[in-house]
């Protein structure tokens, strides 16, 4: 089932997926000690941070056992204002009391390349802190993280996993280079793949706009050529994934709506 949650504005969405967060968080953290999150980049989720290192929320989580990392980051350097993690780094992690030990960036100022492999790397250490590089096989080794946070573009792209990009159907690597379509600037990515993204415990797209509307249902829909059209389409954790959207993409107004919608 897809599991879709619909709110009058950005500023109740926020609230809802912060509240969600911080269950999640402390489950994963008297489950297994830990808790392990993705952030996304983009200007939508600037709200939830920014609550999130509110005085309402950053006492009550443990932020000295969450590990941020991201699902993508732009080439351009830690300070760049096209930065995932400087967007990220103003917002909240400045502002919580997390250590710097287990803040995971992408290391966007290097070829792109070697910061794909940088990342798998530190994936896999992180993840499998015995692992060796010639023991990985598909299906094997891939990072669970405790929380995905995603968002879509109006071509339906999710992280850094365009239409028609032969990343979408790497199955062996954790982390990749991709070299974005011409209107997408800069154009030089680092993304996460599928494998990874479709084994998170929680997966939660945040979509606002109303001009992102017609892909959002499109993808909703689950029609086999929006599988093949919209990347964000093939995000299937099985778990599923909750879609929080505000009325805008969603066409409606009004007070927090959840419906679920088949798979």
């Amino acid at each position: 089932m897809k599991n879709v949650k619909i709110f009058p504005d950005l500023d109740s969405l926020a609230h809802a997926v912060a509240e969600q967060f911080l269950k999640l968080a402390v489950k994963a953290i008297a489950t297994h000690g830990r808790c392990a999150l993705s952030l996304a980049g983009g200007s939508t989720p600037r709200k939830i941070y920014s609550l999130l290192a509110s005085e309402e929320f950053v006492k009550k989580i443990g932020w000295q056992f969450v590990h941020v990392f991201w699902g993508d980051e732009r080439c351009v350097p830690p300070d760049h204002s096209d930065s995932n993690y400087r967007m990220a780094r103003e917002t909240l992690l400045d502002h919580v009391p997390l250590p710097k030990d287990n803040i995971h960036r992408i290391r966007g100022e290097i070829e792109p390349a070697k910061a794909a492999d940088d990342y798998e790397r530190r994936l896999l250490s992180f993840f499998y802190p015995r692992f060796r590089r010639k023991e990985i096989r598909t299906g094997e080794l891939l990072p669970r993280f405790d929380l995905v946070l995603l968002g879509i573009g109006q071509d339906g792209h999710t992280a850094s996993l365009f239409p028609d990009n032969s990343a979408l159907d790497e199955k062996e690597r954790l982390v990749t280079s991709v070299y974005a379509p011409p209107e997408i600037t800069p154009r030089w990515r680092i993304t996460m793949t599928l494998p990874v993204l479709n084994n998170a415990s929680s997966v939660f797209f945040i979509v606002t706009g109303a001009h992102k509307r017609e892909t959002v249902q499109a993808i909703l829909n689950d029609s086999k050529t929006s599988r093949k059209r919209y990347p964000a389409a093939m995000v299937r954790p099985k778990r599923g994934a909750v879609w929080w959207l505000d009325g805008d993409v969603a066409g409606s107004s009004g007070r927090e709506r959840t419906k679920k919608r088949r798979l």
